[in-house]
């Protein structure tokens, strides 16, 4: 795994057409199902996208990130919302810099959430089961676990569909991917170019970073089989948001697990 530190400042811009209102729609569905949290982890929180509106609903909510550039990002976040000082005051909301892998608290909590495909971001298998035992041992009898991931198809479409370009006023880029089909694990090569700080939207004066982000794709029979192995009693797999049974064009894997 990784820490973003230059990205974390053009993330929320390059993800603000992410579906977090569908995540946290799903969520809450889940919850209706299976039981309503009073205590929630986010894990692989970022910028707090998902977080801070949980909290914000009333949920006491920890969001988990290894990256301290942006918890920042996320506990400025938190700062900007009208419920900040009663939800610090309450202990309301906490932001952690853990590793999802060997994450924990001083308690156990009704619900873990962790979407925008963080999970393929956990790339040997020993990484997979280890973050599955964490979250098992985290949660409360009852307690559920919903998270989403890619499914291989999708790092072929990602590779077949490459270059991918942005160029706007404040930023820029020029993405490319490489493909490894027997680990089914894809490399993004993102070069960024972003306006340097303190300069006018006039001025043409950009900064160049570049970023390389590795994601893993595994069988969803394997994860299915690896969150049984970890205990928990009830798995189910949707997708794309619906809670139907995955299609074979299905981009995103639900997963729904009850200890």
């Amino acid at each position: 795994m990784r820490s973003y530190k230059r990205f974390a400042h053009v993330y929320d811009r390059l993800m603000e057409d992410m579906p977090y209102p569908e995540w946290l729609r799903f969520a809450r569905t889940g919850w209706e199902k299976y039981g309503m949290p009073k205590t929630v982890v986010d894990l692989g929180c970022g910028t707090g996208s998902i977080t801070v509106p949980l909290a914000n609903s009333g949920f006491q909510v920890t969001g988990i990130d290894l990256s301290s550039d942006m918890l920042a990002i996320a506990r400025r976040k938190m700062d900007q919302s009208p419920y900040a000082n009663r939800m610090y005051r309450e202990g309301g909301v906490l932001f952690l810099q853990q590793d999802i892998r060997t994450w924990e608290l001083p308690g156990q909590v009704d619900s873990v959430v962790s979407f925008c495909d963080c999970f393929n971001y956990l790339l040997e298998e020993e990484d997979i089961k280890q973050a599955f035992r964490h979250t098992f041992q985290g949660l409360k009898a009852g307690g559920t676990f919903m998270f989403d991931v890619h499914q291989p198809a999708q790092f072929a479409k990602y590779a077949e569909e490459q270059p991918f370009v942005l160029n706007e006023k404040s930023v820029a880029y020029i993405w490319t991917c490489e493909l490894d089909e027997v680990r089914s694990e894809i490399e993004h090569h993102i070069t960024f170019f972003t306006r340097a700080e303190g300069a006018s939207l006039s001025e043409e004066l950009f900064e160049r970073f570049e970023e390389v982000h590795v994601q893993r794709a595994y069988h969803p029979d394997w994860l299915y089989a690896q969150l049984k192995a970890a205990g928990f009693a009830d798995v189910q797999i949707y997708g794309d948001f619906k809670w139907e049974p995955p299609q074979d064009d299905t981009s995103r894997l639900f997963y729904v697990a009850i200890k």
